[in-house]
């Protein structure tokens, strides 16, 4: 084991460094992995250029990254179920307490839990890094690492179809073609969605979407008025969709998503915008259409596992741009200029490969 422990920090907004830390030591109740492939995703972007995502402030500097997998290499003394030379997926959502939300499976709301690279919480882009083991999940050997990080956006689209409530026959539309919005699509199709419907200002993320399964794909353009967009996703699938699902937080797009559902239909809100919206919440009402918000994503690791390891759902796609460690401020930089579709770091020297 190398005693390097390469470790993307941040200091402060727009302050980004590459810094040696010790190597940690696990607790009892954790592991410690050594890091394999971990993505960047658009907060930890956020965290740079802006120092802060809402009420989450970054007052001291934080290890990046939360889209991991990697390898067991020291196993905490109470821990049975992984066992050093593992392959494991990371839930970055760690609850510290055992409230009413993690009493009621619904851990990722409680207020106190852990999570990477959320301010104070350290991430896991770094060469070695201590996680609890309850949270680490073994990999089957025909699921990579890389896939094994892109559990974590694939969680986003589950818990949000599972909210939408996306089952066989299902028409939905998808409001945006990143990163989330692809992941949305890719498991709304496994889910039974009959007709998926994706919008996005970009043509390029559009084709990636027919390339994953998308029936339609309506390139937007700034200013088009949500009432049309809503009558010619409508005019596509010859009825409104029955679920919107909204991945951009873009105000315009949110009308669009209440304009577009069909009445008793639901909008889920998964993309996060500025914290106040006009929307016509009238119309919805009227319309029983409801509209369910998305805080991250519980419960979502081994069903997602399972249907990686069983082929029914491929997210390979969507990495564009790999960068070894130690190139970590250029693979930022790709990110933040919205090159390609997912970033992925590679953390192990010694193996580089998917």
């Amino acid at each position: 084991m190398s005693q390097d422990n390469l470790s993307v920090v941040l200091h402060s907004k727009g302050d980004l460094r590459l810094e040696n830390r010790p190597i940690p030591e696990p607790e009892p109740n954790e592991v410690l992995l050594q890091m394999h492939s971990v993505g960047i995703c658009g907060s930890d972007v956020h965290y740079w250029q802006n120092g802060r995502i809402g009420d989450f402030v970054l007052k001291k500097p934080m290890i990046l990254g939360h889209e991991a997998s990697g390898r067991v290499v020291k196993v905490g003394a109470a821990v049975k179920h992984l066992k050093v030379g593992d392959r494991v997926a990371i839930e970055p959502g760690v609850p510290r307490g055992t409230d009413e939300f993690f009493r009621n499976g619904r851990y990722n709301l409680s207020p106190t839990i852990f999570f990477c690279a959320t301010p104070p919480d350290d991430g896991n882009l770094c060469r070695y890094y201590t996680h609890s083991a309850n949270f680490c999940y073994k990999l089957p050997d025909n699921v990579t690492f890389e896939e094994g990080a892109l559990i974590e956006p694939l969680s986003v689209g589950i818990h949000a179809c599972r909210r939408a409530g996306v089952t066989l026959g299902s028409s939905v539309l998808i409001c945006g073609a990143g990163p989330i919005g692809l992941v949305c699509l890719v498991v709304a199709k496994a889910m039974g969605a009959s007709q998926v419907v994706i919008t996005n200002l970009s043509s390029e993320r559009l084709a990636v979407a027919k390339e994953l399964g998308a029936d339609f794909q309506v390139t937007v353009t700034r200013g088009d008025a949500p009432q049309q967009l809503a009558q010619n996703v409508a005019d596509m699938l010859g009825a409104q969709p029955h679920i919107t699902i909204e991945c951009t937080g873009v105000e315009s797009s949110i009308q669009t998503a209440i304009y577009a559902t069909r009445s008793g239909g639901v909008v889920v809100l998964v993309g996060l915008g500025s914290e106040m919206a006009t929307v016509p919440l009238i119309n919805a009402a009227v319309r029983e259409v409801d509209i369910r918000g998305v805080f991250r994503y519980c419960n979502t690791w081994p069903m997602a596992i399972a249907m990686l390891a069983s082929g029914k759902i491929n997210v390979k796609p969507l990495v564009t741009h790999r960068f070894p460690l130690e190139q970590a401020v250029q693979a930022f930089e790709t990110t933040r200029q919205g090159l390609g579709i997912k970033v992925m770091l590679k953390c192990d020297q010694t193996d580089q490969k998917p």
